[in-house]
């Protein structure tokens, strides 16, 4: 018989990613206007965004160690999620920049600690041959969440009359949702808690393999900025041919069609590493993002070829993700899930620090060929590191 990969945890753990993604994508979206209104320059949205992921990644990593040694991870998973809902939230309280800070950088706080756990609950739910769909389908989820998100912000300022805390209130909702979706859907497998080890022990017991797929993973994390810088790419090439408001709209538009493709091919992604060699699936979404960003070097900016940009970039970040998280469960035990998990998410954060740190400067200072000439050397050697990784050993 085949095995049965749609099961109530996965579901569970699907609708708890969308929900959660729905809340904060609405909070995220205003949040540079809601800055505005307080006369806090582009520059605190950096920060407030960089010291987010660098807690939000160190998180993971401890919750990745911490979980591997308890027989029920579920309950922190739930306040994860609770944290996250209430950090959100908690925007509309704020009266400065500070507040907002503190806000973002707790509900990061609450997604990094709750992220391994929802990993490894979700691998630990199917056997190893359907890895690809349940992770495929989870970010599906999320990313539906990335859309609904933007759109029920724009309905919500109309409704709420651009009352910002009454928006971040509503937040609540979805965020409190995701967390009962854990509670009430999700069932924990019993398991074998790993025995009390170091960090750096718990680090070495993790196959050589892993840590050179690690490597790849790192490389290419050097170069893969936000995908804001693809906002900001569009919003200025298309200015001076249509004006700044209407390519301001069509740059946040072509981000919705980016998140459409995103969704679409996270789970085709994952349906396809059931049935191929996920080393070569990974290899080919790492080349394609080298082929977006000789595109935005090469290609004479218009609506139709940004559009294009857009597209590849949502369909090589949904391949990267579903695959990153199937190979990891693949060429790590079960028992050590949460540490590997931990693990990968910390270098994609570290990675994701660096990149858009170190592109934006090279953008501003020499232009962007030089920018995402940097992004395309990394994503190639990112490329032919994961494609000469050992093919993984199972034990069946």
């Amino acid at each position: 018989m085949k095995a049965r990969w749609l099961n109530r945890t996965v579901l569970g753990i699907g609708l708890a990613s969308l929900f959660s993604d729905w809340s904060h994508e609405i909070a995220t979206s205003v949040l540079p206007a809601y800055l505005a209104t307080m006369g806090v320059a582009a520059a605190w949205l950096g920060w407030i965004e960089g010291i987010s992921d660098g807690l939000s990644s160190f998180a993971k990593m401890a919750s990745g160690f911490y979980t591997d040694r308890l027989a029920r991870r579920k309950p922190i998973a739930i306040a994860g999620y609770v944290v996250t809902a209430l950090g959100t939230a908690a925007f509309g309280l704020a009266t400065n920049s500070w507040h907002i800070l503190f806000a973002r950088a707790t509900a990061w706080f609450g997604r990094g600690v709750r992220t391994p756990i929802r990993k490894a609950l979700l691998a630990g739910s199917v056997t190893r041959d359907v890895y690809g769909k349940a992770f495929g389908f989870e970010r599906m989820m999320d990313t539906v969440g990335a859309i609904v998100g933007p759109a029920s912000a724009f309905f919500l300022l109309q409704l709420f009359h651009h009352h910002y805390p009454s928006l971040f209130l509503f937040t609540l909702i979805p965020g409190l949702t995701a967390a009962a979706m854990i509670a009430f859907l999700v069932k924990e497998k019993e398991r074998k808690p790993v025995s009390h080890i170091s960090l750096t022990e718990s680090l070495r017991s993790l196959p050589g393999t892993y840590r050179k797929f690690l490597i790849g993973v790192g490389v290419f994390g050097a170069g893969d900025f936000a995908h804001t810088l693809l906002i900001l790419l569009a919003t200025q090439k298309l200015a001076p041919l249509l004006g700044a408001p209407r390519a301001a709209s069509i740059a946040v538009g072509l981000y919705v069609l980016h998140n459409i493709f995103y969704a679409s091919f996270a789970f085709v992604a994952g349906w396809l590493a059931d049935r191929y060699d996920k080393r070569l699936l990974l290899s080919a979404g790492y080349f394609l993002a080298a082929l977006m960003s000789i595109g935005i070097i090469l290609l004479t900016p218009g609506v139709w070829t940004l559009a294009l940009i857009f597209i590849v970039g949502g369909i090589y970040v949904a391949t990267e993700e579903a695959l990153e998280d199937s190979l990891c469960a693949e060429l790590v035990g079960e028992e050590h899930h949460g540490m590997a998990f931990g693990t990968l998410a910390t270098v994609n954060g570290i990675g994701d620090c660096i990149s858009s740190i170190v592109v934006g400067m090279l953008w501003t200072n020499f232009g962007t060929g030089i920018a995402f000439g940097y992004s395309t050397l990394l994503f190639l050697a990112g490329s032919i590191i994961i494609l000469c990784l050992p093919r993984p050993v199972h034990s069946h």
